[in-house]
């Protein structure tokens, strides 16, 4: 390859790094898709991403994949045993505030 070549596949690469290096706090919802029927709630480890919420910047499916998996696993425990965390929470009142009823959630332990 000729060096003119490169320079594409350079800029490309670097673009791909620098991007691969920045940590979002947002992401996707873990739906634990390779289990179909999950006994148990795992916890979110990113926040809910603009897509999730409503607006410009929504995505109907992913809007609606959120709303599916907590009216059918929302009272399901935590895995761990554990409580829910700040992230958790943060999913779980996007799903009320998007129209999902509270019923479909767990309610928090009283402490």
């Amino acid at each position: 390859m000729t060096p003119r070549r490169l320079l594409p596949l350079a800029a490309l690469l670097a673009t791909a790094a620098l991007t691969a290096c920045g940590a979002s706090s947002e992401g996707a919802l873990d739906t634990q898709a390779n289990t179909p029927a999950p006994t148990c709630l795992v916890h979110q480890t990113k926040n809910p991403a603009q897509r999730y919420t409503p607006g410009t910047g929504a995505d109907t499916l992913a809007v609606l994949d959120l709303m599916r998996y907590y009216t059918a696993n929302g009272t399901k425990p935590y895995c761990d045993g554990r409580p829910p965390t700040t992230t958790d929470k943060r999913w779980t009142q996007l799903y009320t505030s998007l129209g999902g009823a509270p019923a479909h959630l767990a309610l928090p332990s009283p402490s």
